[in-house]
C-alpha cells in the first residue's frame, strides 16, 4: 500500500469518527440528583467498617506463594544474556 493511500484511509477514519454524536449526559441525571447536596467526605476506615472480613485460607496463601516462586524463577531465566559471547564478538567486528 502506498503511503498516500494509507494516509487517506487514516484521515477518512478519523473524520468519520469525528462526526459521531455523543450522548448527552445531563439528560440521564434526574433533577433531584443534579440539584442535591454534595456527599460528605468521610474517612476510609468508616467505609471499610461496613465491609465483611476477607476469608483467606491456608490453601490461598500456599497457592499465592507458589505462584510467586514460579514468577521469580521465570524472571531469573529471562534475566540472562540474550546474545551469547561468540555472537556478540562477531557483531562488534561489523560487516566487511
Amino acid at each position: 500500500m502506498r503511503p498516500g493511500s494509507f494516509a487517506f484511509l487514516i484521515l477518512s477514519a478519523f473524520l468519520a469518527t469525528a462526526c459521531t454524536q455523543f450522548p448527552v449526559i445531563e439528560d440521564r441525571v434526574s433533577d433531584d440528583v443534579r440539584d442535591g447536596p454534595y456527599m460528605d467526605l468521610v474517612p476510609v476506615e468508616i467505609l471499610r467498617a461496613g465491609l465483611p472480613e476477607t476469608q483467606v485460607t491456608d490453601a490461598d496463601i500456599t497457592a499465592v506463594e507458589a505462584r510467586i516462586a514460579r514468577l521469580r524463577a521465570r524472571a531469573a531465566r529471562l534475566s540472562g544474556a540474550v546474545v551469547d559471547s561468540g555472537t556478540r564478538a562477531r557483531m562488534t567486528q561489523g560487516i566487511d
